[in-house]
């Protein structure tokens, strides 16, 4: 399967996008293209020669200090908020299933975050996982739940640079 990552257009059919999950599905079709041009999040979309595969979107994000596990809070300075990156919504097609499409996804996500992060400071990476089964697969990557959120989920950015120049 040839796979290529690229930001979402209109030139991207996203009527025949199914990932089994319909309000991700309806989010895809109504609202991706709006959240871009409001600049709410940039949405990326993995493509086959067949169409769309999945998608990701990555905006800025804040994370209260006060929602951080207090070893990682305590070595921070006391600001109320601390810079990070949020995927927020992920999906992979129905047709991918078990083809790796999810792990290409955050992969490609986390590198994003990364290269901005040289620029734009973020202390971490943020998902929001619909369920505990998606919060099993972030958790793969290395992602840690938020004490107090069981599906919110974060990795350091220095845990995913440290796993990539490894």
């Amino acid at each position: 399967m040839n796979i290529r990552i690229e930001a979402r257009s209109k030139k991207h059919n996203r009527k025949g996008f199914h990932c089994g999950e319909p309000e991700l599905d309806k989010w895809f079709e109504v609202r991706a293209g709006q959240d871009g041009r409001r600049n709410v999040a940039r949405v990326f979309v993995a493509l086959d020669d067949d169409g769309i595969v999945g998608f990701y979107s990555l905006s800025m994000f804040t994370l209260a200090l006060d929602d951080l596990p207090t070893k990682l809070s305590r070595k921070l300075p006391n600001y109320q908020s601390i810079p990070a990156a949020l995927i927020g919504r992920l999906a992979r097609h129905e047709r991918a299933r078990s083809c790796g499409i999810g792990e290409l996804l955050v992969a490609d996500a986390i590198s994003r975050v990364l290269s901005a992060a040289a620029t734009v400071a973020a202390y971490a990476i943020v998902v929001d996982a619909k369920h505990a089964r998606a919060a099993s697969f972030y958790e793969t990557f290395g992602f840690i739940a938020f004490p107090s959120k069981k599906n919110r989920l974060f990795l350091l950015c220095e845990v995913a640079r440290a796993a990539i120049t490894k």
